[in-house]
Protein backbone atom coordinates (compact mmCIF):
# COMPACT_ATOMS: atom_id res chain seq x y z
CA UNK A 1 0.00 0.00 0.00
CA UNK A 2 1.18 3.40 -1.15
CA UNK A 3 1.75 5.96 1.43
CA UNK A 4 -0.96 8.00 2.57
CA UNK A 5 -0.16 11.86 1.33
CA UNK A 6 0.49 14.42 3.22
CA UNK A 7 -2.67 16.89 4.56
CA UNK A 8 -0.90 19.79 4.30
CA UNK A 9 -1.79 20.84 0.47
CA UNK A 10 0.43 24.15 -1.01
CA UNK A 11 -0.61 25.95 -4.64
CA UNK A 12 1.57 27.73 -6.48
CA UNK A 13 5.46 26.45 -5.39
CA UNK A 14 6.60 26.77 -9.46
CA UNK A 15 5.95 30.82 -8.67
CA UNK A 16 7.99 32.62 -6.35
CA UNK A 17 5.39 33.09 -3.29
CA UNK A 18 4.85 29.72 -2.99
CA UNK A 19 8.05 28.33 -4.18
CA UNK A 20 9.71 29.96 -0.57
CA UNK A 21 7.10 29.09 0.97
CA UNK A 22 7.69 25.15 0.08
CA UNK A 23 10.86 25.42 0.47
CA UNK A 24 11.00 27.13 3.82
CA UNK A 25 8.52 24.12 4.76
CA UNK A 26 10.94 21.21 3.39
CA UNK A 27 13.80 22.50 5.26
CA UNK A 28 11.22 22.31 8.29
CA UNK A 29 10.99 18.78 7.65
CA UNK A 30 7.18 19.86 7.04
CA UNK A 31 5.19 17.13 4.74
CA UNK A 32 3.60 18.67 2.20
CA UNK A 33 1.59 18.02 -0.85
CA UNK A 34 2.29 20.65 -4.11
CA UNK A 35 -0.68 20.82 -6.26
CA UNK A 36 0.77 21.53 -9.96
CA UNK A 37 -0.48 22.29 -13.43
CA UNK A 38 2.65 21.07 -14.48
CA UNK A 39 4.13 18.92 -12.33
CA UNK A 40 7.57 18.35 -14.23
CA UNK A 41 8.23 22.13 -13.20
CA UNK A 42 7.60 21.28 -9.53
CA UNK A 43 10.64 22.01 -7.56
CA UNK A 44 12.18 18.31 -5.76
CA UNK A 45 11.54 18.83 -2.18
CA UNK A 46 12.26 17.02 0.55
CA UNK A 47 9.06 15.51 2.13
CA UNK A 48 7.05 16.57 -0.60
CA UNK A 49 5.00 14.45 -3.10
CA UNK A 50 3.58 16.35 -6.32
CA UNK A 51 0.27 16.04 -7.30
CA UNK A 52 -1.59 17.09 -10.75
CA UNK A 53 -4.04 19.44 -10.56
CA UNK A 54 -5.23 23.22 -11.74
CA UNK A 55 -7.45 26.14 -10.55
CA UNK A 56 -11.17 23.77 -11.75
CA UNK A 57 -13.68 21.54 -10.44
CA UNK A 58 -12.77 18.51 -12.08
CA UNK A 59 -12.78 15.38 -11.28
CA UNK A 60 -8.85 14.92 -11.44
CA UNK A 61 -8.86 18.18 -9.31
CA UNK A 62 -11.27 17.06 -6.63
CA UNK A 63 -9.04 13.67 -6.26
CA UNK A 64 -6.10 15.49 -5.24
CA UNK A 65 -7.45 17.74 -3.04
CA UNK A 66 -9.04 14.34 -1.15
CA UNK A 67 -7.82 14.07 2.57
CA UNK A 68 -6.76 17.47 2.76
CA UNK A 69 -7.08 19.00 6.18
CA UNK A 70 -5.20 22.47 5.53
CA UNK A 71 -4.50 23.96 2.03
CA UNK A 72 -2.79 27.25 0.83
CA UNK A 73 -4.04 28.91 -1.73
CA UNK A 74 -2.05 31.11 -3.56
CA UNK A 75 -4.32 33.60 -5.60
CA UNK A 76 -3.85 32.38 -9.64
CA UNK A 77 -1.95 34.35 -12.52
CA UNK A 78 -3.75 37.64 -13.50
CA UNK A 79 -6.48 36.80 -16.03
CA UNK A 80 -9.79 38.05 -17.24
CA UNK A 81 -11.51 34.84 -15.68
CA UNK A 82 -9.09 34.55 -12.35
CA UNK A 83 -12.60 35.06 -10.26
CA UNK A 84 -14.36 32.12 -12.30
CA UNK A 85 -10.66 29.74 -11.42
CA UNK A 86 -10.86 31.09 -8.09
CA UNK A 87 -14.76 30.33 -7.33
CA UNK A 88 -14.09 26.60 -9.24
CA UNK A 89 -10.79 25.48 -7.32
CA UNK A 90 -12.64 26.43 -3.84
CA UNK A 91 -16.12 24.33 -5.10
CA UNK A 92 -13.21 21.03 -5.71
CA UNK A 93 -12.00 22.08 -2.38
CA UNK A 94 -15.14 22.05 -0.51
CA UNK A 95 -16.49 18.87 -2.54
CA UNK A 96 -13.26 16.88 -1.43
CA UNK A 97 -13.80 17.59 2.15
CA UNK A 98 -11.03 19.86 2.89
CA UNK A 99 -10.96 21.43 6.33
CA UNK A 100 -9.03 25.19 6.04
CA UNK A 101 -8.50 27.18 2.82
CA UNK A 102 -5.64 29.94 3.75
CA UNK A 103 -5.67 32.45 1.04
CA UNK A 104 -3.64 34.86 -0.37
CA UNK A 105 -5.57 37.75 -0.72
CA UNK A 106 -5.16 41.93 -1.07
CA UNK A 107 -5.00 44.71 1.89
CA UNK A 108 -7.70 46.85 0.22
CA UNK A 109 -10.21 44.41 -1.03
CA UNK A 110 -13.35 45.52 -1.36
CA UNK A 111 -15.93 45.17 -3.95
CA UNK A 112 -15.68 48.78 -4.88
CA UNK A 113 -11.62 48.76 -4.60
CA UNK A 114 -9.64 51.11 -6.23
CA UNK A 115 -7.02 48.71 -7.16
CA UNK A 116 -9.20 46.64 -9.99
CA UNK A 117 -7.41 43.05 -9.25
CA UNK A 118 -8.70 44.09 -5.63
CA UNK A 119 -12.47 43.46 -6.19
CA UNK A 120 -11.16 40.10 -7.68
CA UNK A 121 -9.92 39.32 -4.13
CA UNK A 122 -13.19 40.44 -2.43
CA UNK A 123 -15.40 38.39 -4.53
CA UNK A 124 -12.43 35.05 -3.99
CA UNK A 125 -12.98 35.81 -0.04
CA UNK A 126 -17.04 35.73 -0.01
CA UNK A 127 -17.17 32.77 -1.89
CA UNK A 128 -14.13 30.76 0.27
CA UNK A 129 -16.57 32.31 3.09
CA UNK A 130 -19.87 30.87 1.85
CA UNK A 131 -18.24 27.60 0.98
CA UNK A 132 -18.57 26.08 4.51
CA UNK A 133 -14.93 25.19 4.92
CA UNK A 134 -12.67 26.75 7.70
CA UNK A 135 -10.89 30.33 6.14
CA UNK A 136 -7.99 32.17 6.78
CA UNK A 137 -7.24 35.30 4.43
CA UNK A 138 -3.79 36.66 4.31
CA UNK A 139 -4.42 40.58 2.55
CA UNK A 140 -0.99 41.05 1.45
CA UNK A 141 0.07 44.95 0.67
CA UNK A 142 1.84 45.42 -2.43
CA UNK A 143 5.40 43.74 -2.50
CA UNK A 144 8.53 45.77 -1.58
CA UNK A 145 10.34 43.25 -3.88
CA UNK A 146 8.09 45.10 -6.72
CA UNK A 147 9.66 48.46 -6.09
CA UNK A 148 12.61 48.44 -8.38
CA UNK A 149 10.86 46.95 -11.41
CA UNK A 150 8.29 49.50 -11.20
CA UNK A 151 11.66 52.09 -12.51
CA UNK A 152 11.53 52.64 -16.49
CA UNK A 153 14.73 52.43 -18.04
CA UNK A 154 15.34 56.26 -17.85
CA UNK A 155 15.22 55.98 -13.99
CA UNK A 156 11.90 57.07 -13.58
CA UNK A 157 8.60 55.71 -11.74
CA UNK A 158 5.77 56.86 -13.64
CA UNK A 159 2.25 56.90 -12.72
CA UNK A 160 -0.76 58.84 -10.90
CA UNK A 161 -0.25 57.90 -7.23
CA UNK A 162 0.17 61.61 -6.47
CA UNK A 163 1.34 62.50 -2.94
CA UNK A 164 -0.93 59.11 -1.55
CA UNK A 165 1.65 56.63 0.06
CA UNK A 166 1.64 52.39 0.53
CA UNK A 167 2.74 50.48 3.28
CA UNK A 168 4.57 47.98 1.18
CA UNK A 169 5.74 44.59 2.18
CA UNK A 170 8.81 42.53 1.72
CA UNK A 171 7.53 38.87 0.18
CA UNK A 172 9.98 37.49 2.59
CA UNK A 173 7.75 38.19 5.55
CA UNK A 174 4.25 37.39 3.92
CA UNK A 175 6.31 33.56 3.68
CA UNK A 176 6.89 33.72 7.19
CA UNK A 177 4.22 34.48 8.53
CA UNK A 178 2.09 32.06 5.72
CA UNK A 179 4.61 29.30 7.06
CA UNK A 180 3.85 29.96 10.84
CA UNK A 181 0.05 29.88 10.37
CA UNK A 182 0.30 26.64 8.59
CA UNK A 183 1.84 25.05 11.79
CA UNK A 184 -0.80 25.75 13.38
CA UNK A 185 -3.52 26.46 11.31
CA UNK A 186 -6.57 25.66 13.93
CA UNK A 187 -5.39 28.94 15.87
CA UNK A 188 -6.05 31.27 12.72
CA UNK A 189 -9.52 29.85 11.62
CA UNK A 190 -11.68 33.29 10.74
CA UNK A 191 -9.24 35.48 10.86
CA UNK A 192 -8.43 37.97 8.21
CA UNK A 193 -4.66 39.51 8.33
CA UNK A 194 -3.13 42.66 6.82
CA UNK A 195 0.01 42.39 6.08
CA UNK A 196 1.90 45.35 5.51
CA UNK A 197 5.73 46.68 6.08
CA UNK A 198 6.55 49.11 8.76
CA UNK A 199 6.07 52.24 6.88
CA UNK A 200 4.38 53.81 4.77
CA UNK A 201 5.86 55.36 2.19
CA UNK A 202 5.20 57.99 -0.52
CA UNK A 203 6.39 57.27 -4.58
CA UNK A 204 8.83 59.88 -4.22
CA UNK A 205 10.18 58.54 -0.90
CA UNK A 206 10.47 54.87 -2.88
CA UNK A 207 12.83 56.58 -5.35
CA UNK A 208 15.02 58.26 -2.86
CA UNK A 209 15.69 54.87 -1.18
CA UNK A 210 16.33 53.26 -4.38
CA UNK A 211 18.75 55.76 -5.45
CA UNK A 212 20.49 55.92 -1.97
CA UNK A 213 20.49 52.17 -1.92
CA UNK A 214 21.18 51.15 -5.40
CA UNK A 215 23.15 53.95 -6.27
CA UNK A 216 21.66 54.56 -9.51
CA UNK A 217 19.05 57.92 -9.64
CA UNK A 218 15.65 56.87 -9.35
CA UNK A 219 12.86 59.81 -9.53
CA UNK A 220 9.08 60.14 -9.45
CA UNK A 221 7.07 61.87 -11.66
CA UNK A 222 3.40 61.87 -11.33
CA UNK A 223 0.83 61.36 -14.31
CA UNK A 224 -2.96 62.03 -14.83
CA UNK A 225 -5.32 59.42 -15.55
CA UNK A 226 -4.80 60.40 -19.11
CA UNK A 227 -1.06 60.66 -19.13
CA UNK A 228 -1.11 57.20 -17.52
CA UNK A 229 -3.29 54.92 -19.78
CA UNK A 230 -1.11 56.65 -22.90
CA UNK A 231 2.56 55.84 -21.59
CA UNK A 232 0.81 52.12 -21.06
CA UNK A 233 -1.19 51.71 -24.73
CA UNK A 234 1.76 50.70 -26.32
CA UNK A 235 2.30 47.61 -24.72
CA UNK A 236 -0.80 46.33 -26.09
CA UNK A 237 -2.49 45.02 -23.32
CA UNK A 238 -6.17 44.40 -23.04
CA UNK A 239 -7.92 47.05 -21.35
CA UNK A 240 -8.81 45.16 -17.80
CA UNK A 241 -4.61 44.82 -17.64
CA UNK A 242 -4.15 48.55 -18.39
CA UNK A 243 -6.69 49.66 -16.08
CA UNK A 244 -4.98 47.32 -13.15
CA UNK A 245 -1.65 48.55 -13.98
CA UNK A 246 -2.93 52.55 -13.68
CA UNK A 247 -5.36 51.56 -10.45
CA UNK A 248 -1.67 50.31 -8.61
CA UNK A 249 -0.99 53.71 -8.26
CA UNK A 250 -4.49 55.59 -7.99
CA UNK A 251 -5.56 53.28 -5.18
CA UNK A 252 -1.44 54.50 -3.37
CA UNK A 253 -3.08 58.03 -4.30
CA UNK A 254 -6.65 57.30 -2.44
CA UNK A 255 -4.62 56.47 0.92
CA UNK A 256 -6.58 53.28 0.98
CA UNK A 257 -3.17 51.58 0.74
CA UNK A 258 -1.46 53.83 4.21
CA UNK A 259 -2.53 51.58 7.06
CA UNK A 260 0.48 50.14 8.81
CA UNK A 261 -0.43 47.10 10.66
CA UNK A 262 1.32 44.74 13.13
CA UNK A 263 -0.23 41.39 12.52
CA UNK A 264 3.19 39.94 10.74
CA UNK A 265 4.87 41.13 14.22
CA UNK A 266 2.02 39.47 16.61
CA UNK A 267 2.29 36.43 14.44
CA UNK A 268 6.03 35.68 14.12
CA UNK A 269 7.92 37.21 16.81
CA UNK A 270 9.57 39.68 14.73
CA UNK A 271 8.77 42.99 12.55
CA UNK A 272 8.60 43.00 8.85
CA UNK A 273 11.23 44.75 7.18
CA UNK A 274 11.87 48.18 5.45
CA UNK A 275 12.23 48.38 2.04
CA UNK A 276 16.16 49.62 2.76
CA UNK A 277 16.26 46.36 5.22
CA UNK A 278 15.35 44.53 2.04
CA UNK A 279 17.26 45.80 -0.45
CA UNK A 280 20.47 45.54 1.43
CA UNK A 281 19.74 42.08 2.65
CA UNK A 282 19.81 42.12 -1.60
CA UNK A 283 23.20 44.09 -1.82
CA UNK A 284 24.77 41.59 0.89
Amino acid sequence: MSEPLPALAITGSTGVLGGALAAGLAQAGIPQRLLVRTPAKAPQLPGARVVRAAYQDTAETRAALAGVRTLFMVSASESEDRTASHRAFIDAAAAAGVRQVVYTSFIAAAPDAVFTLAREHHATEEHLKASGMGWTVLRDNFYADFMGAMVGDDGVIRGPAGAGRCSIVARADVVRTAAAILREPELHLGRSYQLTGPQALSMPEVAAILTEETGSAVRFVDESLEQAHASRAGYGAPAWQLDAWVSTYTAIASGALEPVNDDIERITGKPPMRLADLLRSRAG
